[in-house]
C-alpha cells in the first residue's frame, strides 16, 4: 500500500530542526535518575513541550525502598511522572511512553553534547531517550494534522525512573495500559534501524551478610567473616549462568581495617532470565545459594529486591503489532526488521500486562549507557514519520487488544 495524499500532507508537517533543537536543549539538563532537581527542571521543559496537545498531569512516584551498604532498608525518592490523555472515548486507543531520566548522575563527567561528525551527535541521553521523546511528540503533532485524529485516542506517559527499573512509575504505566489497545515506546532502535524483538527479564538484588567482628590476630576464629561469605555467595551466583539466564555480580561492599574480621558485607547482583521458567528457577537458586552461604559461614543474610522486568517474548500478540509497523515502514521506504535484545525497558512490563507493544520506535543510535552514546540525527525525521504513519494507520484500520478479536 502506498501513501495517500492525506498521509503525505500530515508527514510534511514534521520538522527535523525543531526536534534537533529540543534534543540539544534537553540534553544540556542533567536528569540522572537520582538527580531530583534535574528531573524537576526536565519535567518542566517537557510539560511545556506537551502543552499544545492538552493538559499535562504530574503524578507523584509510588513508594520505593533501597538497601544501604549496612543492610538498612530506607525510602528511595524518584521524580514525578508526566501523563497526558487525549480522546479517551475514541474507538482505538494507544499508550505512548518514554523516559526522561538518564544513567548519568549530576557528578558524572559526561554532561554535554558534541558533534562526532556531521549527522552524529554525542551527548548524555541524546538517544536514550531524549531523542526518542522528541520523536514521540513530533509524531503525535503530525498525527493530529491528519484527518484520522478523531478516530484514535492516546495516553502519553513520560516517567522519571525507567533507568532504575521504574519502581515509582510502573503502577501508572500499568493503569494506563489497561485502558488501551496497543503500546508504542520510544527507546532507541539499533544503529542499523532494527527494532528490539524479544527481551529478557531483569531483577536487581541486594544481599546483606551480617557476621561477627573479632581481632584478626588474637581471636580470628571467633569471628564470622562477612566478606569471605560474600565472596562465596558471589561465586555461587556467577555459577548460575545458563543459556537462558545471565548473571552480573556488580559489586561487593564491606570490610574495614586490616586487623578486624569484617562483620558486614553486601552483594549487588543483576539476573536476566530469558523466560518466566528461567525467572522462577533463578529466584529459587538465588535463595538456595543464600541459605547455603548462611549455613556454611554462620552469618545472617537478608535479601532485598525483585524481578522488576518480566521477560518479553516475541509472541503472536507482539508479532501482529510489529507487522503493522513493518508495513508502514515499507511504504516509507524503510526496511523494518527486529532482533533479540539483551536490554530491558518499560515495554517488558507493558507486554506482560497483555498489551501488544513495540518499544524501540525512537531514534537510531548506539553506545547507550556510556560516554560514547550517539544519535544519528537523520533518524529524527525518519522515525517521527514512521511513528506518525503507524498512528494514522491504527486510527484508520483499528487495532484490537486481543489477538483473537
Amino acid at each position: 500500500m502506498s501513501l495517500t495524499a492525506e498521509e503525505r500532507a500530515a508527514l510534511r508537517s514534521i520538522d527535523p530542526d525543531r526536534m534537533l533543537a529540543r534534543v540539544l536543549h534537553w540534553s544540556a539538563v542533567n536528569s540522572g535518575s537520582h538527580n531530583l532537581e534535574g528531573l524537576k527542571a526536565m519535567a518542566a521543559l517537557l510539560e511545556e513541550a506537551m502543552a499544545p496537545l492538552g493538559e499535562v498531569q504530574r503524578h507523584p512516584p509510588a513508594p520505593a525502598t533501597e538497601m544501604l551498604g549496612n543492610g538498612a532498608i530506607v525510602p528511595l525518592q524518584h521524580g514525578e511522572n508526566l501523563h497526558l490523555s487525549v480522546r479517551g472515548q475514541a474507538p482505538t486507543r494507544v499508550l505512548l511512553t518514554g523516559h526522561y531520566d538518564t544513567v548519568f548522575g549530576a557528578d558524572h563527567p559526561f554532561q554535554s553534547t558534541r558533534w562526532l561528525e556531521p549527522g552524529v551527535l554525542n551527548g548524555p541521553g541524546v538517544a536514550d531517550m531524549k531523542g526518542g521523546i522528541a520523536v514521540l511528540l513530533e509524531a503525535v503533532a503530525a498525527f493530529e494534522a491528519s484527518p484520522w485524529a478523531p478516530l484514535l485516542g492516546y495516553e502519553i506517559v513520560l516517567n522519571a525512573d525507567e533507568e532504575v527499573a521504574s519502581p515509582g512509575s510502573t503502577p501508572l504505566l500499568l493503569d494506563c495500559a489497561a485502558r488501551v489497545d496497543a503500546g508504542l515506546t520510544f527507546e532507541p532502535a539499533f544503529p542499523d534501524g532494527a527494532l528490539a524483538g524479544s527481551r529478557p527479564g531483569s531483577g536487581n538484588f541486594s544481599i546483606h551478610l551480617s557476621g561477627r567482628a573479632a581481632h584478626a590476630g588474637r581471636n580470628p576464629e571467633e569471628g564470622r567473616n562477612a566478606v569471605i561469605a560474600a565472596a562465596d555467595l558471589a561465586l555461587r551466583l556467577a555459577a548460575l549462568v545458563a543459556d537462558d539466564l545471565k548473571v552480573n555480580v556488580a559489586r561487593i561492599e564491606g570490610g574495614g581495617p586490616d586487623n578486624i574480621v569484617p562483620a558486614r558485607a553486601t552483594v549487588r547482583v543483576n539476573l536476566r532470565p530469558a523466560t518466566r521458567a528461567a525467572e522462577t528457577r533463578a529466584l529459587a537458586a538465588l535463595d538456595a545459594a543464600i541459605a547455603a552461604v548462611a549455613a556454611i559461614h554462620e552469618v545472617e543474610v537478608h535479601r532485598h529486591g525483585s524481578f522488576a522486568r518480566p521477560p518479553k517474548p516475541l509472541d503472536c500478540n507482539q508479532q501482529r503489532l510489529f507487522e503493522r509497523v513493518r508495513a508502514c515502514g515499507a511504504d516509507l521506504g524503510l526496511a523494518i526488521s527486529w532482533k533479540p535484545s539483551g536490554g530491558v525497558c518499560d515495554g517488558n512490563n507493558l507486554a506482560a500486562s497483555g498489551l501488544a507493544v513495540v518499544d524501540t520506535l525512537g531514534v537510531r543510535g548506539g553506545a547507550i549507557h556510556s560516554a560514547d552514546e550517539f544519535l544519528l540525527t537523520d533518524s529524527l525525521s525518519e522515525r517521527a514519520g514512521l511513528a506518525a504513519l503507524v498512528l494514522m494507520r491504527l486510527a484508520r484500520d483499528g487495532f484490537s487488544r486481543t489477538p483473537s478479536a
